[in-house]
């Protein structure tokens, strides 16, 4: 079976995938845009293993545990999330000095949409010009966020979150303890990644939780109640910033009318509060005082 196999729904994605490698013309860069959750990344190390080892075998799990010396990445780094230029040249010098197992290499961009003007630069002469058996594949939320120099030289294809039906049985499949995989397809809007993540860990159910229940605050403007949920987060920006993307996915539940997720918010709150936690996200992102910055967002929710 090939890897891409293993990605769920997305049909017409995979099969043009496959049937270009099939045919060897798969193009040298390849852009896999899709918000977060929908399983760009994964998607991006099945066709991976499927060019550097089309028959399978140990290697292709390697590629696919993200632990192959086949595939090099780049990622963001630091607290602004940028692809930074000298990573690109680290990889570059990789690409050219080392040896092969595989009958060729990948390069993997995640984020894509995070490369600046240097690391781009960087980055597009080997897009012009790849190294033969070289293949790149670059991930984002969205192709309007690439630069348009490196989103022309991509061939892109995009990732669509699977059915909330098939999102809630393969959460049955992997958590089968939990009685509540068909409201977590619902709520994340069958986004596998994103509600296999919130199911993973204590910390990350804990969290899920506090955002409900800051929802349901919100919807009974109890602004005392929220103010006291928001107090742990103040000085923890990552764990504020998913609360607030957490949040924000109670209220596109309730927008698009999912009773199965189960959302406490009516869809009128739901808007305000969207807005709301859209707003806080940019401002703490962008360094503001945390307290000040949940403070007004318990304000803005309750009011």
């Amino acid at each position: 079976m090939a890897a891409l196999d293993l990605l769920l729904g997305n049909e017409s994605c995979k099969e043009s995938l496959s049937a270009a490698l099939r045919a060897g013309r798969l193009s040298h860069s390849i852009l896999l845009c899709g918000e977060a959750g929908v399983g760009a990344g994964f998607a991006a190390r099945c066709l991976a293993a499927d060019y550097l080892y089309p028959q399978g075998g140990p290697g292709a799990g390697q590629v696919l545990a993200g632990k192959s010396p086949e595939c090099l990445c780049i990622g963001g780094e630091g607290a602004s999330g940028e692809i930074r230029v000298e990573r690109v040249r680290d990889v570059r010098q990789e690409m050219y000095h080392t040896s092969l197992s595989a009958a060729g290499r990948v390069v993997m961009i995640q984020g894509a949409e995070k490369l600046n003007r240097s690391s781009a630069n960087a980055l597009l002469k080997e897009l012009e010009e790849p190294p033969e058996g070289v293949l790149f594949i670059l991930t984002a939320s969205s192709e309007a966020g690439v630069l348009a120099t490196i989103r022309s030289r991509c061939c892109a294809y995009s990732l669509a979150p699977v059915p909330e039906a098939v999102c809630a049985a393969y959460l049955r499949q992997h958590f089968p303890n939990e009685p509540d995989a068909a409201r977590y397809a619902a709520l994340f809007g069958g986004k596998i990644g994103t509600a296999k993540k919130c199911l993973s860990g204590e910390e990350a159910r804990a969290r899920l939780a506090d955002a409900l229940s800051l929802a349901a605050l919100a919807e009974k403007r109890d602004t005392y109640g929220a103010l006291t949920l928001l107090v742990k987060y103040e000085k923890e920006r990552f764990a504020a910033l998913e609360l607030l993307r957490l949040l924000r996915c109670a209220c596109s539940a309730s927008l698009r009318g999912s009773a199965a997720a189960k959302s406490p918010l009516s869809p009128a709150r739901a808007v305000l509060c969207a807005d709301a936690a859209h707003e806080t996200a940019q401002r703490i992102t962008a360094n503001g005082n945390g307290k000040l910055a949940l403070t007004l967002l318990a304000a803005r929710l309750t009011a």
